[in-house]
Parts: C-alpha cells; structure tokens; sequence
C-alpha cells in the first residue's frame, strides 16, 4: 500500500462556498435530515484493488452536539485487518444478528468508543459508498450529548479524535490527489486536521464520506 501523505496535493476547492457555522448546530442538522433539499452525492465508490466478495458495513458520523459541534473519529488498531491505523468512523461489517445499517453503527460504536447507544439520537443516513477494498457503506449520521464521555476499546482503537464539524464543512480544507496505483488511476480527498499535537490525516473513503455531508448540507 502507497503512503497517501506522501502523494502530492493538486489542489483545494477553496471556490467552494462554506456551510455556514449556523448550518452545523444540532437544530439546523436535524432540521436538514428531516426534510432534505434535492442533492446528489459527489462521490459513491473507489476502483477495485481487491477481488473478494463484497461485505456490508455501517460507520456513524457521530457529531458531539456542543457550542462548536465536533466529529468524532477514531484512528484504527494497527492490529486490525482491515485499514489498519487508518482514520475512520466507528463502524464496521454489518452482523447477521443486526437489524439494519442503523442498528450495525450503534453496535460498533458502543463496541469501539464505549458510545452508549441510548444517548445517541440518529438523524438519517447517507447515500452507501463502496469503498476499493470491496465494502458497501452506510455512513449513519446522528448527534451524541456534549458531556458524554468515551471508553475506546485499544484492540480496536488507537486514539479518538474530535474535528470541527465546520472545518471538515469548508472545502477550502478539503484537498484533491491522484495516484497511478496497480495500474488504475485513482483520485481521493484528504482533509488533515491538527489538533496542535497530531495530525488527524482524513482521507479516502472517510474524506469521501465527509464530502458527500458537504454536498448534502450545503445544497
């Protein structure tokens, strides 16, 4: 696998106007979800680098409802085999016993960051992405209360991470690359983020994901 950080930036979307920080409180997001404005999603799979049969899966987009509204990511085990030490959303395959994409987030997420299922408040669901290693993804969107606190299982997580809801919403952050990789050409977004000690490198599919709640709250 390519280090993408080390793939050269062609460019931002800094043309591209912001969701405005109103846009990003609770009361605007819910009343966005509940009544959606026409809009198509920018971005719904990667080229194939893996031929296996393709699995199910749900993250949640858990968005921390405080004065400035965060969205909690989790840098992945490196022991996992899946994307290891990646930044991703909490989530993951979608289980037999799950009674739908909703119900596989909650799951992972009370399984990966000790998120209580109870005290999150869904909004709705995000177009699927189909993600290069043969994942079919519903990204489920929801608000989690300021206070709550996390308890990261470390076989699974290595760090959280909180960014600015209204940081990820301004394409000015948002940066294009291209990459001759197995011989396909492939493109992706990545929007680092650092919290003044580490860098929060967002990319690929979760950055695909975060771009497609661009198009969704800013249309």
């Amino acid at each position: 696998m390519f280090d993408p950080t080390q793939v050269p930036v062609l460019g931002t979307d800094a043309h591209l106007p912001a969701v405005a920080p109103a846009e990003c409180q609770p009361l605007a997001l819910r009343r966005r979800l509940a009544a959606p404005p026409p809009w198509q999603p920018e971005l719904q799979h990667e080229p194939r680098f893996i031929e296996r049969a393709p699995s199910r899966a749900a993250v949640l987009m858990a968005v921390r409802a405080g004065p400035q509204p965060t969205l909690l990511l989790t840098e992945r085990s490196a022991e996992l085999p899946d994307h290891p030490g990646q930044i991703a959303f909490p989530g993951g395959k979608i289980d037999a016993s799950d009674a739908d994409a909703q119900a596989a987030a909650l799951r992972e997420a009370q399984e990966e960051i000790g998120l209580p299922q109870q005290v999150v408040e869904v909004l709705g669901q995000l177009p699927d992405y189909t993600t290069g290693s043969g994942f079919i993804v519903t990204p489920v969107l929801a608000l989690v209360p300021a206070s709550q606190r996390l308890q990261p299982d470390p076989r699974e997580v290595a760090a959280v991470f909180e960014v600015p809801l209204v940081y990820l919403m301004n394409p000015a952050h948002h940066r294009r690359h291209e990459l001759l990789w197995q011989g396909r050409r492939r493109q992706w977004f990545s929007m680092p983020w650092h919290d003044g000690t580490r860098e929060c490198y967002i990319w690929g599919a979760t950055a695909a994901m975060l771009r497609n709640l661009y198009r969704l709250l800013s249309a």
